[in-house]
């Protein structure tokens, strides 16, 4: 499919947004590392369901949410910047750019149509000290006074994520170099075929006389930026209060340090992969329908 090509590593470990496709009001976005995956008992609210008021099990991944901070405020007109303001100088930035001694006055441009930020977690106490930027969307009628409001202040979880269904974009794991067979899924060839038998049997015919990209061949294969659409959120709370004790550890992560949050299913990439949640793009019925009422975490 052309929609996955080219199949290389992806640029940016955080994937870019496009915010004209996603709907709602506030802060469009949040920043969140994957922690790893457990077992959900939820007791099924859903109307007319088969296992309706039954508690069920459920695979669930857990994904870490710190708190956000402003870097700066960006002003868009016609998809282009017109102005970039900062309003933060924080010594944690200095691990990730250039900072300024003294912040500028902030002057916001007339004729702007877009306000969005720029916005880091703060890593404090987490597994690594450099803090991944993100560009998020920011909509409403005070779009402007809010984001000066939350200038200088930290954004939790709570104060953004009020969606029923979120998108998760992240990178897949990364499986290096592989071959077409685990890459594209072609059958093995017969055991006295000759020149391989993990491998097409042609590249192409004679003419024209160049080997098309249509033809299955070794390459990269992980490392892509992919998204999942219309994930369920379960439950979310904090490291000190919340149904994961606070010395529970989990593998190639640690501990959790501050809030997280529980969503059904898995996501993709691997442990402390950065993922990027939106409100959900294409929300279908089927799954506002269901209903989960949390139980406990099997871990």
């Amino acid at each position: 499919s052309l929609q996955y090509w080219p199949r290389k590593r992806a640029a940016k470990a955080v994937p870019q947004v496009n915010w004209n496709a996603v709907k709602g009001e506030g802060v469009l976005g949040l920043i969140a590392f994957k922690v790893g995956m457990a077992s959900a008992i939820v007791r099924d609210k859903t109307d007319k369901s088969l296992t309706a008021n039954k508690k069920i099990a459920m695979p669930v991944t857990i994904l870490e949410v710190p708190k956000l901070k402003l870097f700066s405020i960006r002003f868009y007109k016609q998809g282009i910047v017109m102005k970039d303001v900062i309003v933060s100088h924080d010594k944690e930035l200095k691990r990730v750019l250039r900072v300024p001694k003294q912040l500028p006055a902030f002057h916001a441009p007339e004729g702007y149509d877009e306000i969005r930020v720029i916005a880091y977690p703060v890593m404090k106490d987490m597994f690594k000290k450099t803090p991944p930027m993100v560009e998020l969307m920011v909509r409403g009628q005070n779009a402007l006074e809010t984001v000066k409001a939350w200038a200088g202040k930290e954004l939790s979880m709570k104060d953004i994520l009020k969606w029923e269904l979120l998108d998760l974009r992240g990178l897949t794991r990364g499986k290096g170099l592989v071959g077409p067979v685990k890459r594209f899924g072609i059958s093995l060839k017969s055991h006295k075929s000759e020149k391989g038998v993990r491998r097409p049997g042609s590249l192409g015919p004679w003419h024209p006389a160049h080997v098309t990209f249509r033809v299955a061949q070794a390459g990269q294969l992980g490392m892509f930026t992919r998204v999942q659409y219309n994930i369920k959120p379960i439950t979310h709370a904090n490291a000190q209060q919340g149904p994961i004790p606070a010395n529970h550890g989990f593998k190639h992560y640690g501990l959790i340090a501050g809030d997280y949050l529980v969503v059904e299913g898995s996501v993709q990439g691997a442990a402390k992969r950065e993922i990027v949640i939106t409100p959900a793009l294409r929300p279908t019925r089927k799954m506002l329908k269901k209903k989960y009422e949390f139980a406990e975490l099997k871990l």
